[in-house]
């Protein structure tokens, strides 16, 4: 690609949840584009973005790559196995499903976290984004490993039914609303009743009993951190929230620190806000601070008291927004920015 002044985008899977937002998150920005062209499959064709929408979805099957500097994929991992490679020897490809995340030659980016790893990106070329989870997780992190190094890291995720996508929401609201009438859950998105329920498994159990889930949560998290060896101890878990993944973790590290230092790290921490004890918000809930799209909310920080250099905490972040449609945009922020 040649240095451009004003990028040209495509948007591909557009009708999808995290497709919706990053065109959302261009809008806000208010970007300068010199093109914009949202696509899908043909299911979607002709249809507009929005209801009041004079952008209409494109058949992403006929769409010429080459006419475009910097082309997002949202999330599908058909249409990122179908056409992400061929799309990345015209232009910036930045991936949002996990098709490409564990190949080594492929860069895993989180803005906030690793950002230096796009200096080894060509004019074109393919980069991957982490799931939502492990965007929130190495946000919160980073900081604190750079304070004392990570030994360790024990982390339950309470993830909200938008990871699964619009059916997924919708089936959540319907069940809520037949549950409050007397009627009995149908649970057809997760196998069994979300509504004013718990699910201990995100995504499918594994032989060894790890679900898919938790497995990428330490891959992508060793990835970002640049710490292959980290251990890294997880549970996912769906929760009946519309959007916002909340995190429970504890950490060990190597060196002592004091707790002052743990909180002015997070404090100081990209795309991280710390929420005080003392302030009126107290704590983040999916259903206040995470709606807020720009950070990843910290909380609850306190010393582990049942051992030496460890650390409870507690994250939120809005998975659509802040870890998925964010982060793709701050990415391509940088490569467009660096090119000129």
């Amino acid at each position: 690609m040649s240095a451009v002044a004003l990028p040209r985008i495509a948007v591909v899977g557009v009708s999808s949840l995290i497709g919706a937002a990053v065109i959302e998150e261009l809008r806000q920005r208010k970007i300068a584009l010199a093109e914009l062209h949202a696509l899908d499959d043909e299911r979607s064709v002709g249809a507009p973005v929005t209801e009041d929408d004079t952008l209409t979805v494109g058949d992403v099957a006929a769409f010429d790559f080459s006419r475009v500097d910097v082309a997002f994929f949202c999330g599908r991992a058909a249409l990122s196995e179908r056409y992400a490679q061929a799309a990345a020897a015209h232009a910036w490809v930045i991936d949002g499903s996990a098709a490409f995340r564990m190949r080594a030659e492929v860069p895993l980016v989180v803005a906030d976290v690793n950002s230096q790893t796009l200096d080894a990106v060509g004019r074109t070329g393919l980069i991957a984004l982490p799931g939502s989870a492990s965007v929130a997780l190495a946000t919160a992190l980073a900081p604190l490993h750079q304070l004392a190094g990570l030994a360790r890291v024990e982390v339950a995720t309470y993830q909200a039914v938008s990871g699964s996508g619009r059916g997924a929401m919708e089936e959540l609201a319907g069940e809520t609303v037949a549950m409050l009438s007397g009627k009995k859950p149908k649970g057809r998105a997760f196998g069994r009743q979300i509504a004013f329920n718990v699910i201990p498994v995100v995504d499918t159990l594994e032989a060894d009993g790890v679900s898919r889930e938790e497995r990428r949560l330490w891959e992508e998290t060793r990835r970002v951190l640049s710490l292959p060896s980290l251990e890294i101890n997880a549970t996912a878990v769906r929760v009946p929230v519309f959007f916002g993944h909340s995190l429970a973790v504890h950490a060990s590290f190597e060196r002592a620190f004091d707790l002052r230092d743990a909180l002015n790290v997070l404090q100081r921490g990209s795309g991280l806000e710390l929420i005080d004890p003392e302030s009126v918000a107290e704590f983040p809930t999916p259903a206040t601070l995470a709606t807020e799209p720009d950070r990843v909310y910290v909380g609850r920080v306190r010393a582990d008291l049942t051992r030496d250099r460890g650390l409870n905490f507690w994250v939120v972040a809005d998975n659509v927004r802040k870890c998925a449609a964010h982060n793709a945009v701050s990415v391509a922020q940088i490569l467009v920015n660096r090119s000129q």
